[in-house]
């Protein structure tokens, strides 16, 4: 066995390791009895997991930010899907331009793009809360939605929608019969992403948000005291949550795969 591949099983180990530690802690110190302060272990218990929402604002927080994901991933991956097919499926003036505009959301620096947003809603005296959120949110997504979805657009045959159109189908039955159902993976791995990225982010809703509380920004304003473990019993649930749909996900692809070749 040559030392390459004696090494890269280990530094394989070694990375996802270093990846997995800080969700080992969440997970628990989700179990800590810490109390109002949760930055030593004091002993296990279930009491967080029994009551989630036993530390204050912590799961209005978490609902918060459930909304903002959902309503932004609807947005966004709508608005990514159509600027995805306009761009891949027809020539107009601007294309190019608007293929490099795209980009500049998922360029800029979070703190820039935050900050802007903050000086624009100011200037138009809009309230800051949950739809600037959902605005700021939504105007970095859809960059990722159009990344994600182009590559599916672009990969899909256009003999397909045109056989379609052949047997007298309008061109919205040709969309909904026949694009849409082949774009579905693609704009379903886009809205998944885009949930993860909303639901996640800080910087820019820090910015965008007032008074407006999120998940991240509760976790963020409790870590000078200790994050309180129902916070980690609400991380350790969205991790536990994504793994069974990202399995779920490869099970169901593995068994249509098996069918396939049954067939």
């Amino acid at each position: 066995m040559r030392l390459g591949d004696a090494l890269v099983p280990v530094f394989a180990a070694l990375a996802f390791l270093y990846l997995l530690v800080p969700i080992a802690y969440t997970v628990a110190f989700s179990f800590n009895d810490g109390g109002k302060t949760n930055l030593v272990w004091r002993g296990f218990t279930l009491d967080a997991w029994r009551n989630p929402c036993g530390a204050p604002q912590v799961c209005q927080a978490f609902v918060n930010s459930l909304q903002v994901g959902v309503v932004s991933t609807l947005l966004a991956t709508a608005l990514g899907t159509l600027l995805a097919i306009a761009l891949v499926r027809f020539t107009f003036r601007g294309r190019t331009l608007a293929n490099l505009l795209i980009f500049l959301p998922m360029s800029t620096p979070e703190v820039v793009l935050g900050a802007a947003l903050l000086a624009q809603f100011l200037t138009v005296r809009v309230p800051l809360g949950f739809w600037t959120v959902v605005a700021a949110h939504v105007m970095f997504c859809v960059s990722f939605v159009v990344v994600t979805v182009k590559a599916r657009v672009a990969g899909l045959d256009p003999a397909l929608e045109e056989a379609g159109a052949d047997l007298y189908g309008s061109p919205w039955q040709v969309f909904w019969r026949v694009t849409f159902p082949l774009l579905l993976p693609g704009i379903a791995a886009a809205a998944l992403l885009a949930f993860s990225l909303s639901f996640d982010d800080f910087i820019v809703t820090n910015f965008t948000s007032g008074s407006f509380d999120t998940f991240p920004k509760f976790v963020y304003v409790s870590a000078t005291r200790g994050i309180p473990p129902q916070a980690n019993v609400i991380g350790s649930f969205m991790f536990v949550l994504a793994l069974v749909l990202v399995l779920a996900v490869q099970v169901v692809g593995a068994a249509r795969a098996r069918r396939r070749r049954a067939a």
